[in-house]
């Protein structure tokens, strides 16, 4: 006779009653049930992808029901099933989300390659001397094309979630779903706030006279994001609003997350500013409305391959002239 109590004969019999709570932005759930009339609880995560070479070298050919979900230049993302089981009829709910970037770049791939990471103190005048320069080079470079491309309506556009339609044209500001957010989980909401004005690179231009603007853009933020999610279960208390630094392109954008949402490495200190923060220091700034961000010291992480390390940070470090460097 089986034994009834061994892992595969228990789960076999669960019988499910109710979702108690998903964790890891959806990669983790917890179920209430029974077996046999008696109360279980069965918690499930999606394990670790195997990195066996003969599977990776199979990855992309195991994947199914590949469902686009955008595109910008040559940035692409997507649901897709590993399930081997699907059916073209009824295929099982996609349990991958898919980035791909083609054709990518070396940045790219030093970016996403695993690296150490290292705690910089960036002075008001490391930022003037070498910062502000290397944000104008990948500006000129031409390295948001895509972002000014999403702005000016010319791609993108079936992601754009709401367009606003301030009274002055450089207050507007549009939103639209994270690359790494599934689009239909709440509690993981993840959405990008990408003001239309062009002056404002990062926090570093944010100064005492922009800060009305910026209460008020928090404010019609939270109103249109909890407009757009009705039901409850997007409320604005529900809401956190932060600023990276560094961030990943150098013009202004907001994150705007549930507050459900586990802080991962983005959220985390040394990579995200919390919004809110932000204003109230800059209202406590000693100085006229000129007085800014640009007059603090910002503490912040970055990876030994990124180009502010090997170009800035490593060379001051080992007391030698960083090779970008303003006029």
């Amino acid at each position: 006779m089986a034994d009834d109590t061994t892992a595969n004969s228990l789960i076999t019999r669960f019988k499910f009653q109710k979702l108690l709570n998903t964790t890891q932005q959806g990669c983790r759930i917890i179920l209430q049930g029974t077996i046999s009339d008696k109360p279980a609880l069965l918690l499930a995560e999606r394990g670790a992808f195997s990195t066996d070479n003969a599977y990776l070298q199979s990855f992309s050919r195991l994947m199914s029901h590949v469902k686009n979900l955008g595109e910008n230049d040559i940035y692409r993302w997507c649901l897709a099933n590993s399930m081997s089981e699907n059916t073209v009829d009824e295929p099982t709910p996609a349990d991958l989300k898919i980035n791909l970037i083609y054709p990518c770049t070396e940045k790219h791939i030093r970016k996403y390659s695993f690296q150490q990471a290292r705690v910089v103190l960036e002075t008001p005048s490391i930022y003037s001397t070498y910062i502000r320069p290397y944000m104008q080079l990948c500006r000129e470079e031409g390295r948001l094309n895509w972002v000014f491309n999403i702005l000016d309506g010319k791609a993108e556009q079936e992601n754009v979630l709401f367009r606003s339609k301030e009274a002055k044209a450089d207050d507007d500001f549009l939103l639209l779903p994270d690359l790494n957010w599934d689009r239909k989980t709440l509690s993981s909401l993840h959405l990008l706030a990408l003001v239309q004005r062009r002056d404002i690179w990062s926090v570093r231009d944010l100064k005492k006279s922009h800060v009305p603007w910026l209460r008020h853009l928090r404010s019609t933020l939270a109103a249109t994001t909890t407009t757009l999610y009705p039901g409850g279960e997007v409320e604005t208390d529900m809401l956190k609003f932060y600023i990276h630094y560094q961030p990943t392109y150098y013009h202004f954008h907001i994150h705007i997350v549930h507050v459900n949402t586990e802080a991962s490495g983005t959220q985390a200190v040394g990579k995200a500013l919390g919004l809110d923060h932000v204003i109230s220091q800059l209202e406590n700034l000693a100085g006229g409305a000129e007085a800014g961000m640009h007059q603090v010291e910002l503490s912040y992480t970055l990876g030994e391959n990124s180009e502010l390390w090997q170009q800035v940070f490593a060379p001051l470090k080992e007391g030698k002239t960083p090779a970008v460097a303003g006029e």
